[in-house]
């Protein structure tokens, strides 16, 4: 009899455990049939990075691929949920896009801002930065709404990617007497930025370029805030303060 009553608790830990093996085979399996699925019949589908389980009931399943692109799908990948946002009914929070954000984070601490024009609105207490093309129009839009945003640094990264115009007006900006006077002047006003001397050292943006292929930035405006976050396009200046004051309660 005693040895029964000892054999017992002894045969739960192993119970347990090889509920957990199963379990994570389980995953495994579910993981390398999406992988297998969507690769055969979406042959366009960049390589997945990974596959985890979405916080919801019911085997739906995280795909995010191009670093911090997502799709959603069932066990299997017969099924996908592409181009839409998974929300919390309950707290509104959109799910999609707070995963999104994570992913797309960044330390600003480590942005080379010795590469960027700095602007120091009111007390400049709080702190963005923004990468900007200087043919983009959206760009010039919330260059003027960001004149009216108070107490902010903005560190403004040259990123030329609408063709040799964008390269030439960058230079020639960055290696004026004050770039942020001329690249506002130009922005806001219309001013040319003066021709740049042949001996100008422009790496600065192949520098910036280069960091916006690290961070994945394709459009220009793109803003980054203290906490990290992320926003792409020219968004209003209200829009601006709500970012700037949550990053700086996260902070």
């Amino acid at each position: 009899m005693r040895q029964k009553m000892m054999t017992k608790p002894r045969l739960l830990p192993l119970l347990g455990l090889l509920a957990l093996l199963v379990s994570s085979a389980g995953a495994v399996a579910q993981e390398a049939a999406i992988r297998k699925n969507l690769a055969e019949r979406l042959p366009k589908l960049p390589k997945i990075d990974e596959v985890s389980k979405a916080p919801v009931a019911g085997g739906l399943y995280e795909v995010r691929f191009g670093g911090n692109q997502i799709l959603y799908s069932d066990a299997n990948g017969d099924f996908i949920f592409v181009n839409g946002s998974l929300i919390d009914s309950k707290t509104k929070i959109d799910l999609t896009e707070e995963r999104i954000d994570k992913l797309s984070a960044i330390d600003f601490s480590e942005l080379p801002v010795k590469d960027a024009m700095v602007a120091k609105q009111g007390s400049g207490a709080r702190k963005m930065a923004v990468f900007v093309d200087p043919n983009c129009g959206y760009c010039k839009r919330f260059e003027r709404d960001l004149t009216t945003v108070k107490d902010v640094t903005i560190y403004t990264f040259l990123m030329p990617i609408l063709g040799a115009d964008s390269t030439a007006k960058s230079r020639d900006i960055w290696c004026s007497k004050d770039p942020q006077k001329t690249w506002r002047a130009w922005m806001l006003d219309g001013v040319a930025p003066p021709k740049a001397a042949a001996n100008c050292d422009s790496e600065v943006l192949d520098r910036n370029l280069a960091l916006s292929r690290k961070h994945r930035i394709n459009g220009t405006p793109a803003l980054f805030f203290e906490d990290g976050s992320r926003k792409p396009g020219a968004l209003p200046a209200e829009q601006v303060e709500r970012q700037l004051a949550a990053a700086a309660k996260r902070g």
